[in-house]
């Protein structure tokens, strides 16, 4: 018999008695969620991250994610499932290790793999026969194959893919602040380096998550990710434009998004926005974008969509200005406050909020910014540096106008919009 279905065999028999131990690198908002169903499942979890205060928190029964509440944690921790550090040499006593570290947009607009070149570097160091490594974190075609597989093999002489250790890419999908899809049922794409890597990865996962779809590679997966947040950001690029589009036929973009979505086929409702955030939609179609363009090829949908939600603060700027123009009011000197800056409502992810943006243009061209919002307490990103204001009401009384990016459930809208002296609203609160 070769070694390698006895090692596999053994791995998936190790699989099946919950007799496993799972290290996630990345403690953030994919990697906590991931560790907690990997415990839930009766694995022995540890996560490893380069926070203190987040290994403090999670080996205390604290959590720091909304998607995660303490009363979910904390039982698991002490019942010695999940625990964290910063150590990586724990990585030695793991059979398996999922990759959950950030990939961002470097200045340049070209992807940043720093995150994922340091992690597989810590990872081949204790890298041993019959281990499972799975990348999550979101990246461009071939980073598996081209990036992960040489420096975990040449770290480790001798140990052949597949046959002594198996490699997969499985795309995360989570979507802060949702209960519907969560990461235990939304379907989870995985491709395996080998058949003998996919079978490896398919067991693990299909322990914690109700349905794993094979590929039939790791780049299916990569370009699979991809795919699913270029079609947001298409759309969200497509409705955007349709807004300053109806802007200058004289026409309501909202009223006739509306209209369309009548339809029982063939549509599929997005709507205008302050402009894209979030890790994943402002960020990953670009790392398919620059991939393209190494082989010559321009991502024309991709390129302009981005081009279109970049410019979208820039857009309601001008409307706040437009707003105070006409109470004989100038933008410099006015007093602005920005309702909701998270990204997204009723979360406190920051990670590239269009707030951000709408702030910075604000400041720039004179006005006296603040901002409320009850999930961000404080801000300090991106060079702002803001602390929430304490009363709402009194904020909109003092304030020359208001612009709503972010509507949080908790808001009552209606008198918000009766309090404000000029509002500006980028998501049509008052429908």
């Amino acid at each position: 018999m070769t070694s390698q279905p006895v090692l596999l065999q053994a791995f998936l028999e190790r699989v099946h008695r919950r007799d496993v131990s799972v290290a996630i690198v990345g403690l953030g908002y994919v990697g906590l969620p991931l560790a907690v169903v990997f415990a839930e499942a009766g694995l022995t979890v540890v996560g490893i991250d380069l926070d203190p205060r987040k290994v403090e928190l999670l080996n205390a029964g604290e959590s720091y994610i909304e998607d995660v509440p303490t009363s979910r944690l904390a039982p698991l921790v002490q019942a010695g499932l999940l625990r964290a550090t910063t150590d990586v040499a724990v990585l030695a006593e793991c059979d398996a290790v999922s990759i959950c570290v950030p990939t961002p947009l470097r200045k340049t607009g070209d992807p940043d793999i720093s995150y994922i070149v340091d992690a597989t570097e810590q990872i081949a160091r204790y890298l041993h026969r019959g281990m499972l490594v799975v990348l999550e974190s979101t990246t461009y075609p071939g980073t598996t194959s081209e990036v992960i597989l040489p420096r975990l093999s040449e770290h480790q002489d001798g140990l052949r893919v597949g046959t002594d250790f198996f490699l997969c890419f499985s795309p995360e999908r989570v979507d802060p602040g949702r209960t519907d899809w969560t990461t235990r049922n939304t379907p989870k794409v995985m491709g395996g380096q080998t058949p003998a890597c996919l079978e490896a990865g398919q067991a693990l996962y299909g322990v914690a998550i109700e349905t794993v779809v094979p590929v039939s590679s790791p780049a299916a997966a990569e370009m699979t990710k991809l795919l699913e947040n270029t079609f947001r950001s298409v759309n969200i690029g497509l409705v955007n434009e349709v807004l300053l589009m109806c802007e200058k036929l004289g026409l309501d973009a909202w009223e006739v998004i509306e209209a369309a979505a009548s339809k029982p086929f063939g549509f599929m409702k997005f709507t205008p926005g302050p402009g894209l955030g979030g890790h994943c939609i402002p960020i990953d179609p670009l790392y398919l974008s620059w991939k393209l363009r190494t082989l010559d090829y321009t991502a024309r949908f991709i390129e302009l969509a981005s081009e279109i939600n970049t410019g979208m603060p820039r857009y309601w700027v001008q409307k706040v200005q437009d707003a105070l123009n006409e109470v004989g009011k100038a933008l410099k000197g006015s007093k602005v406050l920005v309702i909701g800056i998270a990204y997204k409502k009723d979360v406190s992810d920051m990670r590239e909020s269009p707030a951000l943006d709408i702030i910075h243009l604000l400041q720039d061209k004179g006005a006296s910014v603040t901002y409320h919002d009850p999930y961000v307490p404080d801000v300090d990103h991106d060079g702002i540096t803001m602390t929430s204001v304490p009363n709402l009401h009194a904020a909109l009384a003092d304030a020359d106008c208001a612009i709503i990016v972010t509507d949080h459930s908790t808001y009552d809208w209606p008198t918000i919009h009766a309090t404000a002296r000029v509002i500006v609203d980028t998501r049509r609160t008052l429908r």
